[in-house]
């Protein structure tokens, strides 16, 4: 259960920060019926948890093979996340209002694939940090750790279109300004404890 929680709030912390993803998904409640606006939501879970799975098997994987990379990655992965962390609090909080949302489902299934698995950032920092935490976790407990991240994306994004569908004039700058620090501090200190892991390992 440590386990499946340390995924959940690790997938929430990295899920949250307002980024395209999130940002269309935001103006998609704002703006469209409820019935478009969840199977948006579905859309982007679907592309968010795959890339995630991807992430996490796959420079996990290459990790495990090697205690030289495993480390480097360790400390390369730390700081990346730190930074992000770093970045989230610093970040400004602005809603943006231009991204189009009145588009062919199609579309949206072509823009949600486009922005999750063909944006080398997102495919860099989910690499780092899910391919650190992979080498991490005790043996026999990836399922949980994943089912966590999972969960995240499910719970975030189902989250977000069903509470901005009914508060949309109360969903400010200010609103994300507190989902970014919170978001940000989180990320810090799983950045930390991954930072830690390493110089253990060298110690």
């Amino acid at each position: 259960m440590e386990i499946y929680i340390q995924g959940l709030t690790m997938g929430l912390a990295y899920v949250a920060p307002i980024g395209l993803q999130n940002l269309f998904v935001i103006n998609t409640a704002l703006t469209q019926p409820k019935r478009r606006c969840y199977l948006t939501a579905l859309i982007v879970i679907f592309f968010d948890v795959t890339l995630g799975l991807a992430c996490f098997f796959g420079i996990g994987a290459i990790m495990q093979a090697s205690k030289v990379l495993e480390m480097i990655i360790l400390l390369v992965g730390s700081l990346i996340v730190i930074w992000i962390g770093i970045g989230l609090i610093r970040a400004k909080d602005e809603m943006d209002n231009s991204t189009k949302v009145d588009i062919p489902i199609l579309k949206v299934i072509t823009t949600a694939c486009v922005v999750t698995w063909f944006n080398p950032q997102a495919l860099i920092d989910g690499s780092m940090m899910l391919g650190a935490f992979k080498a991490t976790l005790p043996p026999g407990t990836d399922a949980f750790f994943v089912g966590g991240f999972a969960s995240a994306s499910v719970l975030w994004f189902l989250s977000i279109v069903t509470i901005i569908s009914l508060f949309s004039a109360k969903f400010t700058d200010k609103t994300l300004r507190i989902i970014n620090v919170i978001c940000g501090a989180v990320i810090i200190f799983y950045g930390l404890k991954l930072l830690v892991t390493f110089i253990t390992m060298v110690i």
